[in-house]
């Protein structure tokens, strides 16, 4: 993909990537050295893959401030993508990792100078367990959550905003079901439940999605229009393939692309509510291992539709999707194949 004029803007600077060796950690990386930048990743592990790019890499955690602000040193602009995903674990863990982490981060950017703080966000920091259907970023922030990643990450989100001033800028990206090539998260949980999956609620509810590369590109993009249009500090913006699409027709697709069959049966939207709830007293009771097959924000989530206006993405940081989703699903089916001829 080639790179549009704004992308190829301050090659030369020094960017730090938090998470870098994720999903979209590493997409943004591999985006920043192609276009000649001097990128740092942070991350718990090391990545083979981004010294082979040329990326240096630093290992640590990101609720450690001292590792943190090791790899703040000498960096003008910040992508803060680290985070701990998921629906269910320990709060204290998703506390530690997202809003410790990321007060780490913010604590860092102004001791080292920073001057630019990029913040990977989600839409379900506003989910009101309802149908969201082309709203836009004044919608507020529910009176509570389902989940602990949602809850966690609209404290960091709000933390990031508030932290705007004249020295250092801040952007919010709220990216909504990233897929793609790699992913090892999103399109693995279809794949690997492909059989036990059933359509919750009517099937008719749509939601967005956003393409790994369009999500990679648009965090660059918020980057450089930060840095020649510092007013746009503290705001938040949705981004998406902007066509939203039925929840399980998206499904369908990931599995197609994986050689499975489409999801068969159904259950109604209430039920899965209860066996969610069921299920999440019965781990909680027993401490058990793992996480429940449903729980009550899983259900609401495939039952609802949640997409968003992303106008704002559009006029002020001139975002638009270059790969459809077509051609995404393309690029992920011939990827699943080769991924798979090479495990055999």
């Amino acid at each position: 993909m080639e790179y549009s004029a704004p992308e190829k803007a301050g090659m030369s600077s020094r960017v730090l990537v938090t998470g870098g060796g994720g999903f979209l950690g590493k997409a943004i990386v591999r985006r920043l050295v192609a276009r000649g930048g001097r990128v740092r990743s942070f991350s718990r592990s090391y990545y083979p893959e981004l010294e082979s790019i040329g990326a240096e890499q630093m290992q640590g955690d990101i609720g450690d401030a001292t590792a943190v602000a090791a790899a703040c040193k000498g960096i003008e602009t910040v992508f803060h993508v680290a985070a701990k995903p998921g629906v269910w674990g320990r709060y204290e863990t998703y506390y530690r990792t997202n809003v410790i982490g990321t007060r780490n981060v913010i604590t860092a950017c102004k001791t080292s100078g920073v001057q630019r703080l990029v913040y990977t966000s989600s839409p379900s920091v506003v989910f009101d367990e309802t149908d969201m259907e082309g709203v836009d970023e004044s919608v507020s922030y529910p009176g509570h959550y389902l989940a602990h990643y949602p809850k966690t990450k609209a404290i960091a989100e709000q933390e990031v905003v508030q932290t705007s001033c004249s020295k250092l800028h801040t952007i919010v990206l709220r990216p909504h079901l990233i897929w793609g090539p790699e992913d090892n998260h999103l399109v693995p949980r279809i794949i690997e439940r492909a059989k036990k999956l059933r359509r919750v609620g009517d099937g008719n509810n749509r939601v967005d999605t956003i393409y790994i590369d369009n999500a990679a590109a648009a965090h660059i993009l918020a980057a450089d229009k930060l840095k020649s249009n510092p007013e746009l500090s503290g705001k938040i913006y949705f981004i998406s393939q902007d066509e939203p699409i039925p929840l399980w027709d998206m499904v369908d697709a990931i599995l197609h692309a994986a050689g499975l069959d489409p999801v068969k049966g159904s259950i109604p939207k209430g039920a899965a509510w209860f066996v969610g709830a069921v299920l999440e007293l019965i781990y909680r009771t027993l401490n058990l291992k793992g996480e429940p097959q449903m729980t009550r924000f899983v259900a609401k989530e495939l039952a609802t539709s949640h997409w968003f206006d992303i106008s704002a993405a559009k006029s002020d940081l001139g975002y638009r999707p270059t790969v459809s989703t077509r051609e995404g699903l393309r690029r992920l089916s011939e990827w699943l194949q080769r991924y798979k001829a090479n495990n055999q």
